[in-house]
């Protein structure tokens, strides 16, 4: 018996532009040039296969990857100010601390900027959205929804990302807004949620490849992905209003990811979408890919 599918749109590629808090500045050489607020940041990309545009790059610090293929190396600083970390705004709204990390980010992901655009719109209308966010990291995305008046429950397994996510809702005068800070395993706090027979109007997901919960639990994108979507549409039903999943640096396609949440909404009405996010370099406007994603959404219950 064939099952029902949801159509599928085009491939969407997101891109996330210029703007105060960030801007990749220029890219090429298996680099990336990059300016966070004041600061201007050298990071390796593998994608940046061609010739940049600019021959010097300036910077206040530079990541310098290891030998092996793990992901390790290290920031070399030529200003003393950005080693403790300093203040950036998101869209006027959400104020945040941005770090130089050992994992080479920079305690946020801006590629997500047009991310958390979309889902403010898709919220857009509702009546007090419950909105989760799992893998929540340092809670720019839970920020961004709060302020848009969602109300929020942050998942991450680190209690230290989970309290910097506080200190910045802190920072952005947003303390008391109506968000549950969780400091637990995802997939275990999900597969909670379902038992508890809990509803949401939205999920942002944005798993990391591999990862360890607080207690030892094991997180493998390839084997545990499929469990996990599978229980998030547990949580969502007909009257919700999105799912956004984004996957990096693995070795998967977007069309994958978007079969996946298809055969998991096919029951659902709305749409299902797959893409890429980028992010455009200012030297040149080329559009420098940063990750996958997959998404289901129901425009029409967004008012005019």
């Amino acid at each position: 018996m064939s099952l029902p599918t949801p159509p599928v749109a085009d491939f969407v590629t997101l891109v996330g532009e210029p703007r105060e808090d960030y801007t990749l500045l220029d890219s090429g050489n298996g680099r990336k040039w990059e300016r966070y607020g004041p600061y201007r940041f050298i990071r390796p990309e593998p994608q940046a296969m061609w010739e940049p545009a600019i021959d010097e790059w300036p910077a206040d610090a530079e990541f310098i990857p290891g030998s092996d293929e793990e992901g390790g190396g290290r920031w070399y600083y030529e200003t003393k100010a950005v080693q403790q970390g300093w203040p950036l705004t998101w869209n006027g709204e959400v104020r945040f601390s941005a770090s130089c990390t050992p994992f080479r980010h920079l305690g946020f992901f801006p590629d997500m900027d047009p991310v958390w655009r979309w889902m403010r719109g898709q919220i857009e209308g509702a009546s007090d959205p419950q909105v989760m966010n799992l893998f929540g990291y340092t809670g720019v995305g839970t920020l961004a929804l709060s302020s848009a008046g969602a109300q929020m429950v942050h998942v991450d397994a680190s209690k230290k990302s989970v309290a910097q996510a506080r200190d910045n809702a802190a920072l952005s005068d947003m303390a008391d807004r109506p968000i549950r800070w969780i400091v637990d395993d995802a997939a275990k706090f999900v597969a909670r949620e379902v038992r508890r027979e809990r509803r949401y109007d939205g999920i942002l997901l944005d798993p990391p490849k591999y990862g360890r919960g607080p207690d030892g639990e094991v997180w493998r994108l390839e084997e545990d992905l499929p469990e996990m979507i599978a229980n998030c549409r547990q949580l969502l039903d007909a009257n919700s209003r999105f799912l956004f999943l984004t996957v990096y640096a693995v070795r998967m396609s977007a069309l994958a990811l978007g079969n996946l949440v298809q055969v998991h909404f096919a029951d659902l009405p709305g749409k299902v979408e797959f893409g890429e996010l980028a992010v455009r370099e200012e030297a040149r406007g080329l559009l420098l890919p940063t990750a996958i994603f997959a998404r289901w959404s129901q425009p029409e219950l967004q008012q005019d």
